[in-house]
């Protein structure tokens, strides 16, 4: 019962915000990060290669790419890995 009570209430909400002409920004949760291994990212998002494969990174062949962080191979390229990241997740979500 109560999650419908919520329900009702988040409802309200919305239409009360759609109203004044507010709009509610949902935060962009990140799907990757930077202490991910290169092959976890890969088997989950092998898209991310084309972007990898771009700024230089060509760890991918690497046996110990698939130990080795993202954070740890992009200091290894000099690229700030939080930007990296910020680049990646906007092209995978």
């Amino acid at each position: 019962m109560k999650k419908l009570q919520y329900s009702k209430k988040a409802t309200k909400i919305e239409k009360r915000n759609s109203k004044s002409g507010v709009k509610l920004k949902k935060k962009q949760k990140n799907i990757i990060n930077k202490k991910m291994s290169f092959g976890e990212i890969m088997n989950r998002y092998p898209e991310v290669a084309e972007i990898l494969m771009k700024k230089g990174m060509h760890c991918l062949g690497c046996g110990m790419a698939m130990y080795e962080t993202l954070e740890q191979g992009a200091i290894m390229h000099g690229i700030n890995p939080d930007k990296l990241v910020e680049e990646i997740n906007r092209k995978i979500s």
